[in-house]
């Protein structure tokens, strides 16, 4: 018998696909079109192997039975036929058309994005059924191309009629009652520090300088536990959500506004319920003394990034005149940032430098300009604090071998880093410490090509060859932060796992750290679920966040076809390459677009090679471009390279 193997299915809009098996160590196994059996994409399968694959090729399979049917509900667009209608998926990588009897329309017309359950799956060639549940809206009506996004990955705006239920026990202001048994730190001196458009603020800071030289740095979190309870209707949905969604034109947030904007968010001139990490911090960035405990606090002013920046980079005497009385705090945190920017330096923290877009839309939804988003020293600031209170908070219950949810980044896959380390040997680096796995040498690789040409192309070849980043009930270390303690403790608004440790937090507070074994046996079979459940919507919400702003990204194009642009190539297939322009965004050079020679894909150089003229096109390249096509619809950008005479 034929091995069996159990997986996902991850269907290609080219017909094939590939299952990827549970059992992590396994290869991915091609499925050729005839093979996939009326599986859809994202199902979870039983997959019989068919080849075993070899040094060139993975292993082939067939798809023997469908576990589990993932795909419910799609959304598409609906085209009406005489007798019946059928839905085009948004999702490309859904091959067949929903076929749609007449009396399931709900009177949709053609052109409507709307939603479809699924009543008869695909069998052999045969399409799937459905039945329209919902008119979304007409395609390219404002807002409509976002909510299609939106509920194409299940992503829910409202809450449960149970939660709401539950949100009126909920109080609006801070009692008596709740700071009991509270340290009271409403007379430290402290300030949150966030985007302008921040309306969950779950972070606030506090510093100072110490007799003996060393700095105390206080990071004080919003107490959502204290709000959101184990086994609550409030808490089922903040897990079931998993993480707040930041679409390109709204917050799909984990927990009501009622919380997240309000009672938990930590606005200034107020009192709010918190958890506070103190850290006493020498000149080399060790924490020589810690401390962890439930306060309540009154933060003094909601600062943004723009104006703390303003401050310390601009010497804004307008802002410094404004601010005076926390002028000293502010040139102390820039101190202690650096010293923990250094630590983590030295400590082989691997830092890819990658630029986030920012696209601005006008009242009407449209994008009116993509820009690199700043990343400015007080970006870094908040960054360098926040890392810290994670891995002090994460060390500590790692000693006390507490129930708890690590944020873990493991070593690099080892036939990726071989590729990754023949590909830099190209170009002249070599580094032997790469095969021992220790983040500095891959930190000293970024180093050595700072500000260079093949920048761009090496960091990327790196950045392939890392695992990516998940929640764990176990610790197996952070690779990417070189640190051997860390998890997700500071944004318990936005986060479920940050929520789920502040509940662990405060029964071992509350308890005297001497929590009772039936509860720790409840804990750690939670945090099981909870870590599984958290990394499977965190990856949703990465994966919608994309789709909406590569969608805006192409509706912004649409205006300017025809126009000439210079860009990187940032990406290399068989099928052509990607070029990047300055402002993030991404197009694709058909392979057949190139008229001036055949060219074929060269996998270890990631380049495209002319068969005549051996002309190459590698990534980190300069080329000049003309935009030829942009779809709002598909969300693609075409250019065609501009030929120098």
């Amino acid at each position: 018998m034929r091995e069996i193997i159990r997986g996902t299915f991850e269907a290609n809009e080219r017909g094939f696909g590939f299952v990827r098996p549970e059992d992590e160590e396994n290869d991915d196994i091609f499925i050729a079109p005839d093979d996939i059996k009326g599986a859809m994409h994202g199902d979870k399968v039983e997959v019989r192997i068919l080849s075993k694959g070899n040094e060139k090729r993975g292993p082939e399979g067939e798809i023997i039975e469908v576990i589990e049917r993932v795909n419910k509900t799609l959304v598409g667009r609906f085209e009406k036929s005489k007798n019946f209608g059928f839905v085009v998926p948004d999702n490309k990588k859904i091959a067949q058309d929903i076929f749609i009897m007449k009396e399931n329309t709900k009177r949709a017309k053609t052109g409507d994005k709307v939603i479809v359950q699924i009543k008869k799956w695909p069998k052999g060639r045969r399409n799937p059924e459905g039945k329209v549940i919902e008119i979304i809206g007409k395609e390219g009506d404002v807002g409509v191309d976002v909510d299609s996004i939106m509920y194409s990955y299940n992503l829910q705006q409202d809450f449960p009629t149970l939660v709401e239920k539950e949100l009126k026990e909920i109080p609006n202001i801070v009692s008596k009652k709740d700071i009991k048994n509270r340290r009271d730190l409403r007379n430290r001196r402290m300030v949150t520090i966030d985007g302008e458009d921040a309306k969950d603020l779950d972070d606030a800071v506090s510093v100072e300088k110490l007799d003996n030289g060393n700095i105390l740095l206080g990071v004080h979190i919003a107490d959502v536990s204290h709000y959101v309870r184990q086994g609550t209707e409030l808490e089922k949905e903040a897990l079931k959500r998993g993480t707040s969604v930041y679409l390109v034109d709204r917050v799909i947030p984990m927990l009501p506004k009622k919380l997240s904007n309000g009672i938990c968010s930590l606005n200034a001139g107020v009192d709010r319920l918190a958890f506070s990490v103190d850290m006493e911090i020498d000149k080399t960035g060790k924490v020589v003394r810690s401390d962890i405990y439930k306060s309540v606090i009154n933060v003094d002013e909601r600062m943004t990034y723009t104006n703390v920046t303003k401050i310390l980079v601009d010497k804004d005497k307008e802002l410094i005149k404004r601010y005076k009385y926390l002028m000293d705090d502010f040139k102390l945190m820039e101190k202690l940032y650096k010293i923990l920017k250094k630590k983590r330096t030295e400590r082989g923290n691997i830092d890819f430098d990658l630029p986030e877009a920012k696209v601005v839309l006008d009242d009407e939804g449209k994008p009116i300009e993509v820009k690199k988003y700043d990343i400015t020293i007080s970006n870094g600031i908040i960054e360098q604090f926040m890392l810290e209170a994670n891995e002090t908070v994460a060390e500590r219950f790692n000693e006390l071998q507490a129930p708890f949810i690590y944020r873990i980044h493991e070593t690099p896959d080892s036939e990726k880093l071989e590729v990754f380390i023949n590909f830099i040997y190209n170009y002249g680096y070599t580094d032997k410490n790469l095969l021992k796995l220790k983040p500095k040498a891959f930190q000293e690789v970024l180093y050595k090509i700072k500000d260079k040409p093949e920048e761009k192309v090496i960091s990327t070849i790196m950045l392939r060859s890392m695992q990516q980043a998940k929640y764990k009930e176990e610790n197996l270390g952070h690779f990417g932060l070189a640190a051997k303690y860390y998890c997700h403790f500071t944004s318990p608004i936005r986060r479920y796992p940050d929520l789920f440790i502040h509940t662990v937090m405060s029964e071992y507070i509350e308890n005297n750290y001497n929590v009772p074994e039936k509860k720790l046996k409840k804990l750690r079979k939670k945090s099981i679920e909870a870590a599984k459940t958290s990394s499977e919507r965190e990856r949703n919400a990465q994966l919608a966040e994309r789709d909406s702003v590569d969608l805006k990204k192409a509706e912004y194009m649409e205006m300017h076809v025809g126009e000439e642009f210079t860009g990187i190539v940032s990406s290399v297939t068989g099928f052509g390459f990607f070029v990047e322009l300055p402002n993030t965004i991404e197009g694709l050079v058909r392979v057949e677009s190139l008229h001036d020679d055949y060219y074929v894909y060269n996998e270890k150089l990631f380049a495209l090679v002319g068969e005549r003229t051996r002309k190459v096109y590698k990534l980190g390249d300069e080329v000049k471009v003309q935009l030829v096509k942009a779809s709002k619809e598909t969300s693609r950008i075409d250019f065609e390279i501009i030929y120098e005479d």
